[in-house]
């Protein structure tokens, strides 16, 4: 277990504040046992969620050939047919993921290929479990293409996160289950897919970046 180099900063800085603020309660505000306990309890939990979220498991690379591994941790929210109106153009197969604050953010490459496409957008921050979220809100598209398929996946900020990071460019070359970067604080990714792509989740299934196969070729 490691953490992600984009949160050491937000955790230092976190502590340090969870550490001032329990000190001047002791100098200054220290009262009745009960609040005490309450105050106490809150620093607690929201010093584990803040070290918790930018947790880094060891994981061991799920490596399938034909398939696609999902890129996020979390629960499937849509599994079904939806035009892609950025890059394809098409009617693809969309596969969409929903991220709670518990879950592990740092996301992971489906397949392995070349950068063939890749833009940020800025937007809005609504629920990330909506549709229209997919469009809306801030998002960022990869397009990933091998000699089997070309497949596109959307990095989706959501009503928490206000920070998506992304690292590739176009050209390079990554691999199956690779590290692509982070979503901070709850959000979504989508992944359009053939249509003879066969999938292999159903909504409501808990997929794992690296582990779980969302579909095969």
């Amino acid at each position: 277990m490691k953490f992600h180099q984009a949160g050491k900063l937000i955790i230092i800085v976190s502590l340090f504040t969870i550490f001032m603020a329990s000190l001047c309660y002791v100098l200054f505000l220290a009262n009745l046992w009960w609040v005490n306990v309450v105050f106490f309890s809150l620093m607690l939990i929201f010093g584990v969620l803040i070290v918790r979220f930018f947790r880094v498991p060891t994981r061991v690379i799920n490596e399938v050939e034909d398939g696609v591994l999902s890129p996020a941790d979390g629960t499937i929210v849509y599994v079904g047919n939806a035009f892609e109106h950025e890059y394809f153009k098409d009617e693809r197969i969309k596969i969409s993921i929903f991220m709670s604050i518990n879950n592990v953010h740092v996301n992971s490459y489906p397949i392995s290929g070349e950068i063939s496409y890749t833009a940020y957008h800025p937007g809005k921050y609504a629920i990330a479990k909506l549709p229209k979220s997919s469009v809306d809100n801030e998002h960022n598209t990869i397009v990933v293409r091998n000699e089997d398929s070309e497949i596109l996946f959307r990095q989706i900020a959501g009503f928490v996160a206000r920070r998506i990071i992304s690292y590739p460019e176009v050209g390079d070359h990554v691999n199956q289950g690779e590290e692509v970067g982070m979503i901070k604080f709850g959000s979504r990714v989508d992944v359009f897919l053939p249509k003879n792509a066969f999938v292999a989740v159903s909504k409501g299934d808990k997929v794992v970046s690296k582990k779980t196969v969302l579909a095969y070729f």
